[in-house]
């Protein structure tokens, strides 16, 4: 049994991993961490938040895809290691794109039995406007999702 773990860093997904390793340990199943590289947009400086795109002047701020693979890899390893730690087999892919299309796109093509992910519990106006990738992979994954709080 393989399964998929959604990792970016963030203690939602920290908290992902650690439930996962205590489920699969005692199946001896394998995991493998994944992390979707998606470059971000930033918006920096300035007082006001920005009301349209054409008011943000010079404080947009493009991160490299070199930097967003770096910040994944970093990720990816110590996410990889904690699952080693723990005695759970671990390997660990860098996948390319928007995580809620490229993380069941690849369980599907590893045939996964399930993803864990982390819920970051975003206010609903807030996951109104950018979507919970938590939600939209249960709605694209054709396996089971486990969403952890």
């Amino acid at each position: 049994m393989n399964f998929v773990v959604a990792v970016d860093g963030s203690a939602a997904a920290d908290r992902a991993l650690d439930h996962a390793l205590t489920m699969l340990e005692p199946l001896g199943a394998t995991v493998t961490v994944v992390h979707a590289v998606e470059p971000q947009v930033l918006v920096e400086g300035g007082e006001e938040p920005v009301a349209g795109v054409a008011r943000t002047g010079d404080r947009i701020v493009a991160e490299s895809l070199e930097d967003a693979e770096s910040r994944a890899e970093r990720v990816l390893q110590a996410a990889a290691e904690r699952a080693a730690d723990a005695g759970i087999e671990a390997t660990a892919e860098l996948l390319y794109g928007d995580p809620v299309e490229a993380i069941p796109a690849y369980a599907d093509e590893a045939g996964a039995d399930g993803i864990f992910v982390g819920h970051r519990g975003l206010s609903k106006r807030y996951e109104g406007l950018v979507g919970s990738v938590a939600k939209e992979l249960v709605e694209r994954a054709s396996c089971p999702v486990t969403v952890v709080r």
